[in-house]
C-alpha cells in the first residue's frame, strides 16, 4: 500500500450541469504533486447512483460528456500514482426510485438514512435482493473495462433488514422477529455479497484489493475484517470521532495483521463540506499519528463539479504529506513493541460473559485515552490474539470471565504474564466471585454513587478523598491495599440530598478500592468508564500508577505534557527500534469540533526506555543527528533537543 493517499468524494446531483467541464489532467497532476499523493480513490458511482463514465450496468450523470473515470486514471498513472476505483454499494438513489422495493427497511419500514420520501437525503439498499446483482455487474464492468489499482465498495456492513425479501426469509426458518436469526442473517447475507465480489473483481483481475467500508471495524470478529484485502479506518477527528478514536482502532488494526491506513480528512468538519478546510498544522499532525501508529494515511477531499482541483486542499494535503514522505522509510515493515495489551470490551461481545458487558464501545475508549494520555505503548487484542509477548494484560470494566475466555486468562498468568483489571473486570460471569488473585475477595456490587477513593500512595494533590463518579464494588483484601474507598453518607433523592451535586463521604476507610494480589491488580470501579464520561485526572492517575507498579516502571518514560503521545516500533530488516513522540493540542470549538491550530514546539524532552540491550546509536530521524545517551540497568536514557509536532528516534543494535 502506498502511503500517501487521497480518497476523492464525488456524490453529484443530477440538477448540476457541466460536469467534469473544467477537467485538466495536467492541472489534476500538478495538485497531485502539490499534494505528494502517490494514491488517489476516484469514483465509478456515487451515492446518487450515477457513474462517471459510458456504462452498460448503470447509468451516466446526465451532466457528464466523456469518460471522467478513465481521464483521470490515465493522468494518475502517468506520473506513477495509484488510482483505486470507488463504487458506492451501500446508497444508490438512481436504484432505490426504480426498485423501492430493494431498499433496506428499518422495523418500521422506513428506510435508513433519509427514513422517508420526503427528506432530503439518500436511501439505503438491502443485498439481500435483486440489487446486488446490479451492483455485481458494475464491478464487473469497471474491472474489465479499467485499469483500476483496488475496489473501494462504501456503505456496507452486517446490517437487520426489514425488507419483504428478508423478513420472508427469515420467517422460513422461524420467528422473523427472532434477534439470534436476525444476527446471523445479516451476517449470512453480508459474507454472500463479499464473496461475490470477490468472484466478479478476481474474474477480470484475479488478487485485486478491495475493501469494503462499513465505517468501522469491529474488534473481534476477523472473518468480517478478513473479507478486506487490507483496512482503511475511518477516523476523522473533526467529524465526530476525537483524536482518540484513531489509536484505539490502530491498535486493533496492527494486532490482526492486515495492512492498514488511517483515513481522515481535509474538511473543516466532516464528509460533503465543500469550502472547509483545516488549519495545515491538524493535516501534518494527523498524518504524522497515523504512521506513528504503524499506518498508511488517506486523506478525505470532495471534488468540485466542475472537475477542476482545488489548490487550497492540496496545498493543506502537501503539509502532512511531504513530511510523510520524508519519514517513509523508518515506518515500512514495522511491528509493535508494546508491553501492554488491552482486551477489547467490543472484541469480546460474543462470548458468554457478553450480557455483563453494559457499557459497549465508551470502556475501549476510556481506556485508550488513558493508555495515550500516560504515555502506555498498548495493542488492542482480541480472543484470537497471540497475548504471551505482553507483560500485562488489562480486563477493562465490566470483562467478566467464563468458557474459553477464562480459560485463556489463566493460562497467560501460568506463562507469568499479569493483569490489572478495573470494575467487574476478572469476576465469574454468573456470580460476584472474582475468579483471579487480584488481592481481594469480591462482595456485593456498590450501591453507592458517587464513591469516594483515598489512595495510599502519593498523587498531585495532597492527601484526601476524592469523589468518583460511579460505585466501587465492596470487597475484602487479601493482599496490599493500594486505596481505600470511603462511602458517601446516602444517595441523592427526593426523600433526602446535600447540597447541590451530590452527598459528601462518611469519613474514614469502608474497605479497598485498589488491591494487588499474585497475579495482577484491582481497581474494584469501572475507571473507563467514569474517565470516558468525567475525564476526571485523579481516576486517570491512579489506573497509571498500578500500570506503572506492574511494569517496574513504564516501558517509555518521556517529559512530554498530558498531550503528547508516543509509539514504539521495531524494524527488524534494519535492526532498529523507532520512536516516535508526538504533541499538539486540540481545542473544542463550535459545538464539539476538535480542532488543531497551533504546534507549539518542546525543548528538551527527556527521555527514557527500557530494552534488553544496549543500543549502538541514538539518532534523530531524517535529521541523522546523533543524540547523547546513557544505558543504565536496561534502560536508554536521552534528550531530544526538540520535539515539533512529531520526532522519529531511532535506537540502533
Amino acid at each position: 500500500m502506498r502511503f500517501r493517499q487521497v480518497h476523492l468524494d464525488f456524490h453529484t446531483s443530477e440538477a448540476i450541469a457541466g460536469i467534469g467541464s473544467a477537467f485538466d489532467a495536467k492541472q489534476f497532476q500538478d495538485m497531485l504533486r502539490k499534494g505528494h499523493v502517490d494514491s488517489i480513490t476516484i469514483f465509478s458511482k456515487c451515492h446518487h447512483g450515477w457513474t462517471y463514465h459510458p456504462t452498460t450496468a448503470g447509468r451516466q450523470h446526465p451532466g457528464l460528456k466523456f469518460d471522467l473515470l478513465k481521464a483521470q486514471l490515465d493522468a494518475c498513472h502517468a506520473i506513477d500514482v495509484k488510482a483505486p476505483v470507488y463504487i458506492s454499494a451501500g446508497l444508490d438513489e438512481q436504484s432505490y426510485w426504480r426498485h423501492p422495493e430493494w431498499s433496506r427497511r428499518l422495523v418500521n419500514g422506513e428506510v435508513p438514512w433519509a427514513h422517508t420520501n420526503d427528506r432530503a437525503g439518500y436511501h439505503e439498499m438491502c443485498l439481500n435482493t435483486g440489487y446486488l446483482d446490479q451492483l455485481l455487474a458494475q464491478i464487473e464492468e469497471v474491472c474489465a473495462k479499467y485499469d483500476a489499482d483496488g475496489i473501494f465498495l462504501d456503505i456496507v456492513s452486517p446490517r437487520d433488514c426489514w425488507c419483504n425479501t428478508c423478513v420472508v426469509e427469515r420467517m422460513k426458518k422461524g420467528d422473523p422477529r427472532d434477534a439470534a436469526l436476525i444476527k446471523q442473517q445479516n451476517r449470512d447475507v453480508y459474507l454472500n455479497y463479499t464473496r461475490k465480489v470477490r468472484a466478479a473483481i478476481d474474474k477480470h483481475k484475479p488478487g485485486l484489493n478491495v475493501f469494503h467500508n462499513g465505517g468501522h471495524i469491529q474488534r473481534g470478529d476477523r472473518e468480517i475484517a478478513q473479507q478486506n484485502t487490507h483496512l482503511e479506518l475511518e477516523s476523522l477527528p473533526t467529524g465526530g470521532w476525537g483524536y482518540d478514536h484513531f489509536p484505539l482502532s490502530a491498535g486493533y488494526a496492527r494486532v490482526v495483521g492486515m495492512p492498514f491506513l488511517g483515513m481522515t480528512g481535509k474538511f473543516h468538519e466532516s464528509w460533503g463540506e465543500f469550502g472547509g478546510y483545516k488549519h495545515p498544522n491538524a493535516l501534518r499532525y494527523e498524518s504524522c499519528a497515523a504512521i506513528a501508529q504503524g499506518a498508511r494515511v488517506s486523506v478525505g477531499d470532495q471534488l468540485h463539479p466542475d472537475g477542476r482541483m482545488e489548490p487550497a486542499t492540496y496545498a493543506i494535503i502537501g503539509a502532512g504529506f511531504a513530511e510523510v514522505e520524508r519519514k517513509e522509510a523508518w515506518c515500512v515493515g514495522t511491528r509493535s513493541l508494546a508491553e501492554v495489551a488491552l482486551l477489547s470490551q467490543e472484541a469480546c461481545g460474543g462470548n458468554s460473559a457478553a450480557g455483563q458487558m453494559a457499557h459497549g464501545n465508551a470502556v475501549d475508549e476510556g481506556a485508550v485515552r488513558i493508555l495515550c494520555e500516560g504515555k502506555v505503548w498498548f495493542d488492542v487484542v482480541d480472543m484470537q490474539a497471540d497475548w504471551t509477548p505482553y507483560r500485562l494484560l488489562i480486563l477493562p470494566d465490566g470483562m467478566r470471565l467464563a468458557g474459553e475466555l477464562e480459560k485463556k486468562v489463566k493460562a497467560y498468568i501460568a506463562q507469568g504474564g499479569r493483569v490489572l483489571a478495573t470494575g467487574d473486570g476478572g469476576m465469574a460471569a454468573d456470580r460476584d466471585e472474582q475468579l483471579l488473585d487480584l488481592g481481594a475477595k469480591a462482595g456485593p456490587a456498590g450501591t453507592l454513587d458517587p464513591s469516594y477513593i483515598n489512595p495510599r500512595f502519593a498523587t498531585a494533590w495532597e492527601p484526601t478523598a476524592f469523589v468518583v463518579y460511579g460505585p466501587v464494588r465492596s470487597n475484602t483484601a487479601t493482599g496490599e491495599v493500594l486505596a481505600d474507598r470511603e462511602d458517601a453518607y446516602f444517595n441523592r433523592d427526593i426523600t433526602h440530598f446535600c447540597s447541590h451535586r451530590h452527598t459528601p463521604n462518611r469519613r474514614g476507610a469502608a474497605g479497598p478500592a485498589i488491591t494487588v494480589g499474585k497475579q495482577g491488580t484491582w481497581l474494584a470501579f469501572p475507571a473507563c468508564q467514569i474517565y470516558q464520561e468525567h475525564g476526571q485526572q485523579i481516576v486517570r492517575d491512579l489506573v497509571l500508577h498500578a500500570i506503572q507498579r506492574e511494569l517496574g516502571g513504564q516501558q517509555v518514560e518521556t517529559s512530554l505534557p498530558a498531550a503528547g503521545r508516543l509509539t514504539l516500533q521495531r524494524q527488524d530488516e534494519h535492526k532498529r527500534d523507532v520512536l516516535h513522540l508526538l504533541f499538539a493540542t486540540p481545542s473544542k470549538r463550535g459545538k464539539g469540533v476538535e480542532v488543531i491550530e497551533d504546534l507549539i514546539p518542546l525543548a528538551d524532552v527527556r527521555v527514557s526506555v527500557r530494552r534488553g540491550k544496549k543500543p549502538s546509536a541514538v539518532t534523530l530521524v531524517p535529521e541523522g543527528t546523533s543524540v547523547p545517551f546513557t544505558y543504565e540497568q536496561g534502560r536508554v536514557v536521552f534528550t531530544v533537543p526538540r520535539v515539533e509536532c512529531h520526532q522519529m528516534v531511532v535506537l540502533a543494535d
